[in-house]
């Protein structure tokens, strides 16, 4: 199977945002190449919160070219054969954790779709949640500034809304 036939299996059976995930389907029916990052219509990205449950708290990553605390994550790369293999790829390179991550069983936990710069649009993302092992030692990827643990409660005041709403669907799937 394809990275592009799994991506669109995962999101006809996601059933949350049903507006959203419609939206990610007619992107891929009209762009074949829409799971990769030179697709200019937009493309999907891949992306997991990692998150320690006992310890009350989320790494996240301080985006090089951004400047937010953003949850790990990016562009699908020709390797990947599937959404969650992508997320998973991209929480272990952007956080350092060598081994022991595991993503939360259920599929995706959230879309967000938003804009950046051109020459493409837009981000499709499918998120979805890792869990870290309680002894994860974290390292700053070239792509970022820093990594950091946050308590939950923090969160909010430096995180943007997408990430603090991803951080709530995924406790409330735990």
């Amino acid at each position: 199977m394809s990275l592009y036939d799994d991506a669109v299996l995962v999101l006809k059976g996601y059933e949350a945002q049903p507006e959203l995930r419609d939206l990610y389907l007619e992107h891929l029916a009209a762009h074949p190449d829409g799971v990769y990052k030179p697709c200019r219509a937009g493309h999907i990205t891949g992306s997991a919160l990692v998150i320690d449950p006992a310890g009350g708290r989320v790494l996240l990553t301080l985006h090089k070219k951004l400047g937010l605390w953003l949850q790990m994550g990016g562009h699908c790369e020709p390797e990947d054969t599937t959404l969650a293999g992508a997320a998973l790829r991209e929480a272990v390179e952007e956080s350092g954790i060598a081994s022991g991550l595991t993503l939360l069983p259920g599929g995706p936990v959230r879309l967000d779709r938003h804009p950046i710069p051109a020459p493409c649009n837009w981000h499709l993302d499918v998120q979805y949640a890792a869990l870290a092992p309680a002894d994860a030692v974290v390292e700053i990827s070239e792509e970022s500034l820093d990594v950091r643990w946050f308590p939950y409660e923090e969160v909010a005041a430096v995180a943007d809304t997408s990430v603090v709403q991803l951080m709530e669907a995924t406790r409330a799937r735990l």
